[in-house]
């Protein structure tokens, strides 16, 4: 028999315990900081989102109407911005991978 059949008859070589990954399991704190580092843009657009959303309706509930309809426009620009930071975030990541 030829050195190859011998080979095939012996079977696939025993896997090392000691040379497969290890993985960590990532919660949701850690996750979170790490993508933070990554993207800082995106959680400041939420943040300011919020902000813009929250005045603006406590504006409307006092009865502040012109100060509300800013507010709300405020709050698109606000969306627009996180929406461009997350884009932006990802194509950057894109860029990273492909080096």
């Amino acid at each position: 028999p030829s050195l190859r059949t011998a080979a095939m008859a012996a079977g696939p070589p025993p896997l090392e315990p000691n040379r497969l990954p290890v993985f960590s399991e990532e919660g949701f704190g850690e996750k979170f900081l790490r993508k933070t580092r990554e993207n800082p843009l995106v959680p400041l657009g939420c943040l300011c989102t919020v902000g813009v959303l929250t005045y603006g309706l406590i504006s409307f509930k006092r009865g502040n109407t012109r100060r509300s309809q800013q507010m709300m426009r405020a709050r698109v620009l606000a969306q627009g911005f996180t929406f461009v930071a997350l884009l932006g975030g990802m194509v950057v990541t894109a860029m990273k991978s492909r080096k």
